[in-house]
């Protein structure tokens, strides 16, 4: 029996590789090196997002507040904040020949609802079937119900799913669940554990 692969997303598909638009931001408003981005991705806000408590517009206007920007500062900020990320091309030629040999592959991601507009940009959103944002079901990684929502959308028990992530306390969590745990580091070394892991 082939096991069902579950991916994250950011972090491993989507990796900022040009941190320098983020840091330009920190200079603007004469800020350490690293704080437009802890505003970003490290305020409450941006979890009540992720949790779709709040609304893309509340989140961003709570950001602009914390950073005493403009709202024409801050649609260029939202622009350029990810002008330095990069999808990983590799990744996705290696999903798609997955679900071509007959693998489920599915996404689980702690992410607002602005990621079902960013994967229909990116022409992958077909890729992931189901596809679970964490803004959709109310719950994010690391907590048991967003895992067992997909294994649900998947009709699969734990022990036949795999889980890719970047994040140590994320994929801790999965396996809690009995579910199979990759550590994602670089696309080479996925492939490598993958292999013993791809069928029961």
């Amino acid at each position: 029996m082939k096991r069902a692969l579950i991916f994250d997303f950011g972090g491993v598909f989507m990796k900022t590789v040009d941190h320098e638009p983020r840091l330009y931001w920190d200079r603007r408003l004469n800020l350490s090196p690293g704080s437009v981005e802890r505003i970003v991705h490290g305020s409450e806000s941006w979890r009540q997002a992720q949790l779709g408590l709040i609304s893309l517009n509340d989140y961003w206007a709570d950001v602009a507040g914390q950073l005493t920007i403009t709202p024409d500062e801050t649609q260029q900020l939202a622009h350029d904040f990810y002008s330095g990320d990069q999808l990983d091309t590799e990744l996705v030629a290696l999903a798609q020949q997955l679900r071509t040999n007959g693998y489920p592959v599915a996404l689980l991601s702690n992410d607002s609802l602005a990621l079902l507009n960013k994967l229909q940009g990116l022409g992958i959103v077909d890729l992931f079937n189901p596809l679970v944002v964490s803004a959709q079901i109310g719950v994010m990684k690391p907590d048991p119900r967003s895992y067992q929502t997909v294994l649900d959308r998947l009709q699969r028990p734990a022990p036949e799913a795999i889980f890719i992530d970047d994040m140590p306390a994320n994929i801790a969590g999965a396996t809690a669940l009995t579910i199979h745990g990759i550590h994602y580091t670089t696309t080479e070394a996925l492939k490598a554990a993958l292999q013993p892991l791809l069928t029961i």
